[in-house]
């Protein structure tokens, strides 16, 4: 009776042996490597986005839709004290042909930044709600803030800064946008519902302007926020509460902009023959995750982002010259 339990027994155990060695365990596939990203000196077509979320500049490569740089003020050279200057950074503009990126944030800051290797090299507290800053043809900086209703001229020296340089600041009405234009050489920028221009001193220690023309704005909306080169064009962009306009400089005009998207735009900016017009249009508050083109199709999209402003990485030749490089005054 015991033999014949075993002779039973044995061919049990076999059999749950070879039920094992039929379900062995399936692993796990190799994850996928992440996507390697591009430097932004190969990146075809870049945008350039004041991203509020992390207190941030971003560059993104709309080829793959990757951020492939960033700057934040807490990981630069700008000292803890001065941290809170550069929160909610609100313009990113590409300068010196698409190797640095001056920028200002509500907190206060205007910085000037090295790509390369994202040193900042220049950066002041202008303060007021600056939503803009422009180089002018010396290498100093004007910036242009909302809520303190000022045009700030800074004498950019970058052994003095952030806040023993030279700084002297002008009235302007519900100030957010400077723009340089190098033709006519002289400085626009809106003062609640008019548009302006200013002819610069050239002083490079105490750089100054003076106010030469002024232009009323297109209603039914006042307020303009984002003036910005047209470009390829004489012309700049123009948005107010409720309408998107292309001023053509040479004739004083403005005119409508065929776009689908029209009320509150904090930015706009053009590209090459072919590439759309980007127009950043609030879904919440102030900011939105996506860029969309003038006919209100996305261009570039990614959850939890709070963009401000988009800009392409392309030569601003309204503003500079060609081969335009770094420098500062003497």
């Amino acid at each position: 009776m015991k033999r014949l339990i075993l002779l039973v027994a044995l061919p049990i155990i076999f059999f749950s042996c070879e039920k094992d060695e039929i379900r062995q365990p399936i692993l796990p596939e190799e994850p996928e490597s992440p996507a390697e990203l591009i430097g932004v000196e190969d990146c075809k077509k870049c945008i350039v986005l004041a991203e509020q979320l992390k207190n941030r500049v971003a560059i993104v490569d709309l080829d793959s839709k990757n951020i492939i740089w960033e700057w934040k003020a807490v990981e630069s050279n700008v000292l803890t004290p001065h941290l809170s200057w550069f929160n909610l950074p609100d313009e990113a503009k590409p300068v010196y042909g698409g190797k640095y990126i001056l920028l200002t944030a509500s907190g206060g800051g205007v910085a000037l930044v090295r790509v390369k290797d994202k040193k900042t090299l220049f950066y002041a507290n202008v303060g007021g709600n600056p939503h803009s800053a422009e180089l002018l043809p010396d290498g100093n900086i004007v910036t242009s803030s909302s809520t303190g209703n000022k045009l700030t001229l800074l004498k950019v020296d970058t052994l003095t800064y952030p806040d023993q340089g030279y700084k002297r600041t002008m009235f302007i009405e519900d100030g957010h946008n400077v723009v340089w234009d190098r033709q006519r050489q002289q400085l626009w920028a809106t003062s609640n519902s008019t548009l302006k221009a200013f002819s610069y001193n050239n002083n490079c220690s105490q750089p100054g302007l003076t106010e030469v023309t002024s232009i009323p704005v297109p209603g039914p909306g006042t307020h303009p926020h984002d003036l910005f080169p047209v470009y390829g064009e004489d012309a700049l962009w123009m948005s107010t509460t409720t309408n998107v306009y292309k001023f053509n400089i040479p004739e004083e005009s403005f005119s409508l902009h065929s776009t689908a998207l029209q009320r509150a735009i904090k930015s706009i900016s053009s590209g090459p023959p072919g590439w759309p017009i980007l127009h950043m249009q609030p879904k919440v508050q102030y900011w939105s995750d996506e860029v969309k083109d003038e006919n209100g199709h996305r261009i570039f999209q990614q959850n939890d982002l709070k963009i401000y402003k988009a800009r392409w990485l392309v030569a601003n030749n309204f503003s500079y010259p060609e081969n335009h490089m770094f420098q500062q005054c003497d």
